[in-house]
């Protein structure tokens, strides 16, 4: 029976992502709680998202990522959680396995998951995503997301993880626009995190690692062997880290501009 096992909720943040959402929705519907955090979407994600069946529907400000994924996490009244960004899809045979999973009682208390990229509705085989994984199937009362970072957040975990077999399927590249913004938008996440930390701009870096990036992932990783598709990833992936260094330069100059400002006139 339904009730006999461990239940789950599904948990989602959502920012303008119709036409991901969608299959995002239908890919979990096994679970046995649906939450959906949504930061005030432009695009009619929040009207799709409040006429669903058996969805809950929470719009609640963004301000980085580990704070919006921990609102969402302290919404989910089920100890098992699946947490999904609104471009991944549950394979049917990836949902046998998490439910198998949580109905055996495991010893772990977060699970890894491989993804494969696609691009444009074809598989990236290369490019450095090949080994891409992040924690998406915890226990609530055993993980919390990491406050050091503000972007590609990840788990602390009380007690050991594993790995599922199957990969999740994660439609990140719709077209060359859409994918350049959200790069842009992770780097400029970075930086705030970097600047935070007190880590200093440097012109070196701000060279060297943007092309060191591309060369490791186009070169390193075999990016080349994905061909047209591979040049285009690798070139935004390493924007994104330019960009990073572009907004610590620009955080930095506006900090001491405004320590500037507040110096007493010594005049």
């Amino acid at each position: 029976m339904r009730s006999s096992r461990p239940k789950i909720t599904a948990l989602i943040i959502t920012f303008n992502e119709i036409g991901y959402i969608e299959n995002c929705i239908e890919s979990i519907r096994f679970a046995d709680e649906i939450i959906v955090v949504d930061s005030f979407s432009t695009d009619g994600t929040y009207e799709y998202l409040v006429n669903l069946e058996n969805v809950k529907v929470i719009q609640h400000p963004f301000d980085n990522f580990t704070l919006q994924k921990s609102f969402a996490l302290n919404q989910a009244t089920n100890d098992w959680v699946l947490f999904l960004d609104a471009d991944e899809v549950v394979s049917k045979t990836l949902k046998k396995e998490i439910l198998k999973t949580v109905n055996s009682n495991p010893e772990h208390s977060a699970y890894w998951f491989y993804r494969k990229f696609m691009f444009q509705n074809k598989s990236l085989s290369f490019s450095g995503w090949q080994t891409d994984k992040n924690y998406r199937l915890f226990r609530k009362s055993k993980a919390k997301f990491s406050e050091e970072r503000l972007v590609h957040e990840t788990l602390n975990v009380d007690g050991t993880s594993g790995f599922l077999k199957e990969k999740l399927i994660h439609f990140c590249y719709k077209n060359f626009e859409e994918y350049k913004e959200k790069i842009l938008s992770y780097g400029r996440l970075k930086a705030k995190e970097s600047f935070f930390k007190e880590k200093k701009f440097n012109y070196f870096y701000m060279i060297f690692k943007p092309a060191w990036k591309f060369f490791h992932r186009y070169i390193l990783r075999f990016g080349i062997l994905d061909g047209k598709k591979g040049i285009i990833i690798c070139y935004l992936d390493s924007l994104g880290v330019l960009e990073r260094y572009r907004e610590l330069k620009r955080l930095e100059l506006q900090n001491n501009l405004e320590y500037y400002l507040a110096m007493p006139d010594k005049a």
